[in-house]
């Protein structure tokens, strides 16, 4: 029964999972948000000071901090508070390489485009209010725009062709340059059509189309249903999230980015759904949370379930756990099927509640990634409680672990009996 059941989840999902990991504008979008979190880590540092000034509250230190609070969160300036110029950059290129286009003259085209697109011309300079996380949906449209635009020209072969004699930047630079004005052409045409219309300048108009969306994301519905995507897939040995981040990266670096913003700025934080919490929280130590499994199969009966997590421990205190996913193995593996995928929904239901009730402080930070447990939901918070709750939550999965890993112990001893036999 378990095999059918297996074999027909196979056959309905594995079509639509691939098609989803091989879209291109997909995967060009989460490989573009992925590459700006280094930026948002920058911008995360930056902040470090006021978050240290806040906690101090008064005394020396804190005057210090104060008195040179604009030159320490001066990188701030340039990172997070202009993060979506380096997402339509990265996603530009991406998407360009996927269909075989020179990325890096996309790229600055995408820049191009999306800066007409968000900024808006006040008296003495430009408005780059939506440079920042609130631009960032509208970085997708002025990456794919840019890429497409570019495409479809040079497929037609409208573009300024040099002889081969010339030196290939050159040649690629002339190659660009009607791509680049048709491209320009229409930001300009949208931008004042957006201003026209709605009043509005472009970020903002595609902001209120998405409001519906964007505030659906950053629910307790919505993170289930990602966590258990991401958890399903992968008992099916598909990278869940790898496939999953596909669609809801863009909205938790989004989070993230407004999060950080709003604290700088002293305001309200009301985000929860954040790259950073996905990873160093509800993923920690690897999907499924599987630290406490590696240490009971550390300490297993049978041979080979000892092995495997004797190999695995370092990588998973570091969220690598993918030898004990593939090792156990995880996949497939009927004995692991309901701690593995349903466990995680009972660590999300308990982490976004602790957060909305305020028993622990909500992210206002991208902390870097393959941190041990507990490291990364610090440096996302700042608030130890939230330390507290990862390895509550790991306590908890190990419970949950244990009575499937014993019957799986004792499938595996028999195994082993046998073969000694």
């Amino acid at each position: 029964m378990n095999s059918k059941f297996q074999d027909t989840l196979m056959k309905y999902m594995m079509p639509i999972a691939n098609k989803v990991e091989q879209q291109k504008h997909l995967q060009a979008i989460k490989d573009g948000m992925i590459s700006i979190v280094p930026i948002i880590i920058v911008g995360s540092i930056s902040l470090l000071p006021l978050a240290i000034a806040n906690l101090i509250g008064s005394g020396p230190v804190y005057d210090f901090l104060n008195a040179h609070m604009s030159v320490f969160t001066y990188a701030g300036m340039f990172t997070t508070d202009m993060l979506s110029i380096y997402a339509a950059m990265f996603i530009a290129i991406a998407l360009a390489k996927s269909y075989g286009i020179c990325g890096n003259l996309t790229g600055a085209t995408a820049i191009m485009v999306h800066l007409i697109l968000s900024g808006l011309s006040i008296e003495g300079g430009m408005d780059i209010s939506y440079l920042g996380a609130s631009g960032l949906f509208t970085s997708i449209v002025s990456a794919i725009l840019s890429v497409e635009v570019t495409r479809i020209l040079k497929k037609k072969n409208i573009i300024i062709k040099l002889p081969d004699s010339v030196p290939s930047m050159v040649g690629e630079s002339f190659a660009a340059l009607i791509p680049l004005i048709i491209n320009a052409v229409i930001a300009v045409a949208v931008a004042n059509i957006s201003l026209a219309a709605s009043g509005k300048v472009f970020p903002a108009f595609i902001m209120s189309i998405l409001a519906p969306a964007i505030s659906t994301m950053d629910t307790l519905p919505a993170l289930l249903l990602v966590i258990f995507l991401t958890q399903f897939l992968w008992f099916f040995g598909l990278h869940g999230p790898s496939i999953t981040s596909a669609v809801w990266a863009s909205f938790a670096i989004a989070y993230e980015a407004e999060n950080m913003a709003n604290y700088a700025a002293g305001a309200p934080v009301e985000h929860i759904f954040t790259f950073g919490l996905f990873y160093a929280v509800l993923q920690v130590t690897g999907s499924g949370l599987t630290l406490g499994l590696v240490l009971l199969m550390m300490r297993s009966k049978a041979q080979s379930l000892k092995s495997i997590g004797t190999v695995g421990i370092v990588p998973s205190i570091f969220g690598i756990n993918e030898p004990i996913i593939f090792g156990a193995p995880i996949i497939l593996n009927p004995f692991l099927f309901i701690p593995f995928v349903f466990g995680p929904l009972v660590i999300t239901v308990i982490t976004y509640l602790s957060m909305t009730s305020g028993l622990i402080g909500k992210p206002i930070a991208g902390p870097p990634g393959f941190l041990p447990p507990g490291v990364g939901a610090f440096l996302m918070t700042l608030d130890w409680k939230c330390v507290v709750l990862v390895f509550v939550n790991l306590i908890i999965m190990t419970i949950f672990y244990y009575p499937f890993f014993k019957m799986m112990e004792a499938d595996e001893l028999k195994k082993e009996q046998g073969e000694a036999a």
